[in-house]
């Protein structure tokens, strides 16, 4: 349940408004960019997942000492992208955002050994159809989510703490509410997260090299949203081995 510090704010620092109003082909263009980039960080995950899952002697290296490492590494990738947006060219950037991509490839192979193959692709096929709806929302709606935004943040540092109490406790009506808790927060920060780059591509409309990194960041933003929406949705639908 990776959560990526907010980058969303101009090169000045100021926060991104409604103010600014730029024409569609600017839109599209940004969104095709966020969007094709999040699609391949999604295939580059699932192809290295697979791979790895059937490769048995690479399976002891992902367990112990070696995953918690692996786990704050890629959340070492997040904040750097993230903190350094300003600083770094799209294409460092783009090669941080695929190598964090394949890396949690590596943290994911387990779900291929966890789950048939058949639970595993109708559970993506649902997942996917549930973010693509909930992004088209968060960007046609003239609702400003901001607020919402704030209080899923909340929610979401209430869920991962109680995602580490119950891994002592091992509550099962706790596991339930976490996992449709989490559906919904991941849902929500959906909408949230693509009305923030609609404001961004508004606002680095004159600014070709910014829009670039900008669409990586988004791509890593609704990446990290979809992934946690699917393992939220795997729990629900998925069909253990």
């Amino acid at each position: 349940m990776a959560r990526m510090p907010n980058p969303f704010a101009d090169a000045r620092g100021t926060p991104l408004g409604y103010e600014s109003s730029t024409d569609s082909v600017t839109l599209v263009q940004f969104f095709n960019s966020v969007y094709a980039w999040m699609a391949s960080g999604v295939a580059l995950s699932a192809v290295v997942a697979w791979w790895v899952s059937t490769q048995p002697q690479l399976w002891p290296i992902f367990r112990g000492p070696a995953m918690f490492v692996l786990i704050l590494v890629e959340l070492g990738l997040v904040v750097a992208i993230a903190g350094a947006v300003n600083r770094i060219s799209a294409g460092v950037a783009t090669a941080l955002f695929m190598l964090y991509a394949a890396m949690n490839g590596l943290t994911l192979s387990f779900l291929f050994l966890a789950y048939s193959g058949a639970s595993l692709a109708t559970t993506f096929g649902v997942s996917a159809g549930m973010f693509a709806a909930t992004s088209i929302y968060g960007f046609v709606t003239r609702r400003d989510l901001t607020r919402m935004g704030s209080l899923l943040f909340m929610a979401l540092i209430g869920l991962i703490l109680a995602s580490i109490v119950n891994w002592f406790w091992a509550n099962p009506a706790l596991y339930w509410f976490i996992t449709y808790a989490g559906v919904l927060i991941f849902v929500g920060l959906t909408a949230y997260d693509t009305q923030r780059l609609k404001m961004i591509a508004v606002q680095t409309a004159g600014n070709p090299a910014m829009a670039a990194r900008y669409a990586i960041v988004g791509a890593l933003q609704l990446y990290l949203d979809f992934v946690n929406m699917f393992l939220f949705m795997l729990r629900i639908m998925g069909d253990r081995r």
